[in-house]
């Protein structure tokens, strides 16, 4: 059985400021401290810290939502790539929600999601609440 979770954070920034920020390479390394490369298309390829994370954009819809495939190297070349849809929504104190909804991934791999609190929501804190400036 495939492996799936949810997860929010709200961070102290607009929803177009993390949009653009996920989409682009050298801001989205900068976000999460590992290098990246990013296309801001629909079919686009991208990698994430230094290529353990590769993927494409499936479904873009801009300051709102973000739908990629994505696998990492500890995926099996048989396993089909996961599904990452990333909304954002703007809450009522001008800060944004972001939801976090992973799927398809490969049975028990559960590390993924203390990964995500890890590597990437934990340095976007850091980053969108005011220490990028």
């Amino acid at each position: 059985m495939k492996e799936s979770f949810v997860l929010k954070e709200t961070l102290e920034s607009e929803p177009s400021t993390i949009y653009q920020a996920w989409l682009d390479g050298e801001l989205h390394s900068q976000m999460t401290g590992g290098e990246a490369h990013c296309s801001n298309k629909i079919g686009g390829s991208f990698s994430a810290w230094d290529g353990y994370i590769t993927g494409k954009n499936i479904e873009l819809v801009e300051d709102k939502k973000i739908v990629q495939t994505w696998r990492t190297t500890e995926f099996e070349e048989e396993d089909e790539d996961s599904i990452l849809n990333i909304e954002l929504t703007r809450t009522s104190n001008g800060a944004t929600e972001i939801t976090l909804t992973h799927t398809n991934i490969p049975e028990g791999q559960t590390q993924y999601e203390q990964g995500w609190i890890d590597h990437y929501f934990s340095p976007m804190r850091d980053f969108f609440n005011g220490e990028q400036e």
